[in-house]
């Protein structure tokens, strides 16, 4: 298989799995072991393409950023309640990030552990779905900084590849009580400072690493991943509004057997 190719490839598995709850690090570390490249010559890459999906979630809801912008220059409460809580929420992943980053990056070699946590996210799925008594919250500003500081605890757990960032964010959500679409956006926002956070913070450790090839492969990767993710944030809140989080907690439990078997009689 050609780089090329491989790029293109992890570019869309980045934009279909990002802001699903099924964990776009554990479906990259997966495709390691189904495609056969080097994890190591791809680990930057993988890194590199996030602000890609990042990117569509600001294209999409650009209207939302620009109002809560205009909002903190008059001062209204509603959008310092957005930031503020989106903020709390990201201490939380950024004092465990640093604190752990060597175990962290220990854990995505293995991916025994990705399809364990891909299994039973996806049965934390159903129960929660079955058990959360959730109310609508008037968005993500009529969030308390309390339950956003519990989220953002929660998040952390997703630094176990497969496990899902979005995933945690949106159960963790709705255990408090919060509705399933500001659950979700909440997980769309809180990923842009958490993303691009760790982003930065991998390209800045890694930079010797990169080189000019190396560019230009994560230049499509960031272009693939942000088409794509365009596409999936949009059919995805059309799925969840209509049918919940199920589906994904099936495919998850599918997903990670599959992977289990192979891995285990190859």
């Amino acid at each position: 298989m050609t780089d090329l190719l491989t790029a293109i490839i992890l570019g869309i598995v980045e934009g279909v799995t990002e802001f699903l709850p099924v964990s776009s690090t554990g479906h990259l570390v997966l495709a390691t072991e189904l495609l056969g490249y080097d994890p190591q010559k791809w680990a930057v890459f993988n890194i590199a393409i996030q602000p890609g999906a990042i990117l569509a979630i600001v294209a999409l809801y650009w209207r939302t950023f620009w109002a809560v912008a205009m909002g903190l220059v008059r001062r209204e409460s509603a959008s310092i309640a957005f930031v503020r809580n989106l903020l709390i929420a990201f201490v939380p992943a950024v004092a465990l990030g640093l604190a752990f980053n060597d175990q962290i990056e220990a854990l995505l070699e293995s991916a025994v552990t990705v399809a364990w946590a891909l299994i039973l996210g996806g049965i934390a799925i159903l129960v929660i779905e079955r058990l959360a008594r959730t109310h609508q919250v008037g968005g993500i500003s009529g969030v308390s900084a309390g339950q956003s500081a519990k989220i953002g605890v929660v998040q952390s757990i997703a630094m176990i590849p497969g496990v899902s960032r979005s995933g945690a964010t949106i159960m963790g959500a709705m255990v408090l009580g919060i509705d399933r679409r500001t659950a979700a956006e909440f997980s769309f926002f809180l990923a842009l400072p958490t993303l691009t956070g760790a982003t930065v913070l991998q390209l800045v450790k890694h930079r010797d690493a990169i080189t000019g090839g190396d560019v230009q492969l994560i230049a499509v990767g960031f272009v693939v991943s942000f088409v794509v993710a365009l596409a999936v944030v949009k059919a995805f809140m059309a799925v969840v509004t209509k049918h919940g989080f199920a589906p994904f907690a099936w495919y998850r439990i599918v997903a990670g057997a599959a992977a289990l078997a192979f891995l285990y009689t190859r």
